[in-house]
């Protein structure tokens, strides 16, 4: 009997060390509950350590990250490519002599497209583009267009958060054309909102908020939320400019406030810089500018730190991406820039953190 015990345990730590396992926890030493341990309880014990090998492919299916195979796409016993996408154009010439003239006359007959099945098809979405993939599942901004600027990358438009924001070159400065209204971060975390006013005047967290939203007082303009959204974009605190997530797309920013005075100067600076931003009477929704650098500002409004509303139609207020290093009771503060009616120029300011101002977006310049 002893030398059974010892053969039982011997292949109970043999399994043990194979499976790399611990199985501690799952072994009740009186298994037929007949209060002692013997031959039937040791034969449970080796139920214990059963492992098996579906795949045949060396590892336990307990340790096993896909039991099967990984298809072309990298998932576990998958279909492989489902996405149809372009593989090939092929285009057609045909040519002719031009006896009389000693020419030869080279001319498109034809094309063909080749479709293949993908695993996944990122491409351009926006039927306006030169190089636009109607196949395409996933915009990667790579859209150009003929009239588009070096500045922009030859592109005049850039989805982020399922928006499409057109772009300006200013200077040598791409801009978006319009405020910001994502509500996500660069990385795809959710920026908060719905945010009471006692929250809104305390958190030191990213937030946004649409002009007219919630309980807050709105002191001027229109309360309907949903076509302040659409005419303004959305307010955010500081703490969203300042967030490392990235309050814009990758390969944008908030500009800094030195960027923001290269925008004003390259417009002439005072006094006259803020007619060039400012929307036009003719513009959707109409301001006092000229827009002739084509920014297309509104008038935003602003969310106050207690959580009310002031300004629309009257108004609007930029943030940039740079503290002004203040102490004492100017502290947390930022740098801003202000645009309003009956007004040519651009006003600087410093603006405490949890203020709900516009914000633009700067394409990256390569270094």
């Amino acid at each position: 009997m002893k030398k059974l015990l010892t053969i039982l345990f011997a292949v109970a730590l043999g399994m043990n060390l194979s499976a790399q396992t611990n199985y501690a926890d799952d072994w009740n030493p009186d298994a037929d509950g007949d209060n002692s341990v013997g031959v039937s309880d040791l034969l449970a014990l080796l139920s214990v350590f059963a492992e098996n090998d579906a795949d045949d492919d060396g590892i336990w299916d307990s340790q096993d990250d896909c039991v099967g195979v990984y298809d072309e796409c990298g998932e576990c016993n998958g279909l492989g490519p489902q996405i149809l996408g372009i593989d090939t154009i092929i285009v057609y010439f045909d040519s002719l002599y031009a006896e009389a003239i000693d020419e030869w006359w080279v001319y498109e007959v034809g094309a063909d497209t080749l479709l293949t099945y993908l695993c996944e098809n990122p491409g351009c979405m926006n039927p306006t583009a030169d190089n636009y993939d109607p196949y395409a599942i996933e915009d990667d901004n790579s859209c150009f267009w003929s009239s588009g600027t070096p500045e922009c990358n030859y592109q005049n438009a850039i989805t982020f958060d399922s928006y499409s924001y057109e772009l300006v070159s200013i200077g040598e400065q791409c801009w978006f054309a319009e405020n910001l209204l994502a509500s996500i971060y660069a990385n795809g975390d959710s920026i908060l909102g719905d945010l009471t006013n006692e929250e809104w005047s305390s958190t030191v967290y990213g937030a946004m908020a649409v002009y007219g939203e919630g309980t807050a007082t709105v002191w001027n303009g229109n309360e309907d939320e949903e076509s302040n959204l659409a005419m303004y974009g959305r307010l955010y605190n500081w703490h969203a400019v300042n967030d490392n997530r990235g309050l814009c797309p990758t390969g944008w920013h908030v500009p800094s406030v030195q960027e923001m005075d290269l925008l004003n100067e390259t417009l002439g600076g005072a006094p006259n810089a803020g007619i060039s931003l400012k929307s036009s009477p003719l513009d959707t929704p109409p301001w006092d500018g000229s827009n002739t650098a084509e920014f297309s500002a509104r008038p935003a409004g602003m969310k106050e730190e207690d959580g009310s509303y002031y300004w629309e139609g009257f108004t609007t207020t930029f943030w940039s991406a740079s503290p002004t290093g203040y102490s004492g009771p100017v502290e947390n503060t930022a740098f801003s820039r202000n645009i309003q009616s009956n007004f040519d120029g651009v006003s600087p300011g410093a603006d405490w953190y949890n203020r709900g101002f516009s914000v633009r977006c700067l394409k990256d310049t390569e270094e």
